[in-house]
């Protein structure tokens, strides 16, 4: 098995209990702020070397509500204290150091990869991982068991006979949890399921000769918006 070290996302963001922001508009990855990167590196095998937590404080909706802080367990003095997003990109790209070049960074779903992307074209700040391929998780997952509905982290946990640790939908804690999932994947897979970085969005286009379509990247909000879902 190839084990060099990856990297595994698991964003948490501000979110509302009825799904609509303070000024009514429904919530999406465009008015959503991201307030944690969890963080993961790890192996293949499920070797776990390094975690951290990066907190972020939003501006746009700087209070969190009631709902958000009962979902993940983030307060608002912690986001009140956590630096914006450009300066918390740093703080993770100082902590990664430089990657190898055929380094790949993996999430449960699309939806951290194109929040990070939507949230980062506002501020004209990436952490460095947008540069590298991203590995949809859940896809390859599915695609190594073979299940089709419930393939949210918490089923894969218990289809693999493991039990949550940690706090779920804290993002540091997810991440460690779908670290241990790692081993369970068909790493023949993973080529074949790279997505590259540099991919259009807005018409739905292409990278590495795959079509993400809008639908598509609807969808995969739709499903994870709030991570209230899985």
């Amino acid at each position: 098995m190839d084990n060099r070290p990856l990297l595994v996302v698991d964003l948490e963001a501000t979110c509302w209990e009825n799904r609509k922001t303070p000024a009514g508009e429904p919530q999406t990855n465009h008015n959503m702020e991201i307030i944690e990167f969890g963080c993961a590196l790890a192996k293949r095998n499920g070797e776990l070397l390094d975690s951290q937590s990066f907190l972020v404080r939003p501006t746009v909706n700087p209070e969190l509500s009631e709902f958000c802080t009962s979902l993940t367990g983030i307060t608002q003095p912690m986001v009140d204290a956590a630096p914006n997003l450009p300066e918390a990109c740093r703080m993770i790209d100082a902590w990664l150091g430089k990657p190898h070049d055929d380094f790949i960074w993996c999430s449960w779903g699309n939806y951290d990869r194109l929040h990070i992307q939507a949230e980062g074209e506002k501020y004209g700040a990436f952490p460095m991982i947008m540069k590298y391929p991203h590995l949809n998780l859940k896809r390859i997952w599915r695609r190594t068991t073979g299940q089709k509905r419930k393939n949210g982290m918490i089923h894969a946990l218990e289809y693999h006979g493991l039990a949550l640790e940690g706090r779920h939908h804290r993002g540091v804690d997810d991440a460690r949890n779908m670290v241990r999932l790692l081993p369970f994947m068909d790493w023949s897979l993973e080529a074949e399921l790279l997505t590259w970085p540099g991919v259009e969005r807005l018409k739905g286009l292409v990278t590495s000769g795959k079509v993400i379509s809008i639908e598509e990247m609807e969808q995969a909000i739709r499903e994870n918006a709030g991570k209230i879902f899985e």
